[in-house]
């Protein structure tokens, strides 16, 4: 009558087990079920050494799965949290960044840099305000390929301040009859960080939006 009820204790508790989640199995999991293996085996047929050791074996190698799981989840969390520290040292800092976009500096300046891919016979500047409107422009003439800076201070001739918010950076470059393509950079001040609580991606909060830190050329 005991081995009855040790058997059909050993079965509820098996199904009971099966009942949960895979890889919902802990440590004292395992070791009730090695427990009651032991203790309700026919004595005459008890269970091999060889598979108890295998047993085990696969146990200690699924715990040292869930630690080392635990272990990187820890580092991510902490490179993350470096990351937004690193991100929040930028905090009034300008960064250089791709676009055709300027924003003001503190200064209430605009600059960039251009990059001319073979020498051009003619290159200009120009700062077109939201209107389409030409606030300012500097004709260049004749340059040699490479990277140009390009900056302006955001007043017409008379000293007055005539741009106070984004202006778009228009590049005319020729050679010859042929246009070339100018891809174009500008500086924008770091206003603050934007961290989401979801996991997402740190962005820099800019003049230009909200920009990846990795999108930032240059520091300064």
């Amino acid at each position: 009558m005991t081995a009855v009820g040790s058997s059909t204790s050993a079965t509820a508790g098996a199904a009971t087990t099966a009942t949960k989640a895979a890889g919902a199995m802990d440590q004292n999991d395992f070791l009730r079920l090695m427990t009651t293996q032991l203790t309700t085996q026919d004595p005459f047929n008890p269970v091999d050494n060889t598979q108890m050791v295998a047993q085990m074996a696969q146990f200690s190698q699924v715990a040292g799965i869930a630690e080392i799981n635990s272990s990187l989840k820890t580092l991510v969390s902490s490179l993350g949290g470096g990351r937004i520290n690193d991100a929040a040292s930028w905090i009034g800092r300008t960064v250089l960044a791709e676009s055709d976009v300027a924003a003001p500096l503190k200064d209430g300046s605009y600059a960039g840099e251009l990059v001319l891919p073979e020498d051009a016979d003619q290159l200009s500047v120009a700062y077109v305000n939201a209107d389409g409107a030409i606030l300012h422009e500097d004709v260049l003439g004749p340059q040699t390929a490479g990277t140009l800076p390009f900056a302006w201070d955001g007043k017409n001739a008379e000293g007055e301040t005539v741009a106070t918010g984004p202006v778009k950076i228009v590049v005319t470059a020729k050679a010859g009859t042929e246009t070339l393509e100018t891809p174009t950079a500008t500086w924008t001040v770091v206003g603050g960080i934007q961290s989401p609580a979801n996991g997402g991606s740190t962005k820099l909060l800019t003049g230009l939006g909200a920009i990846s830190p990795d999108a930032a050329l240059r520091l300064a």
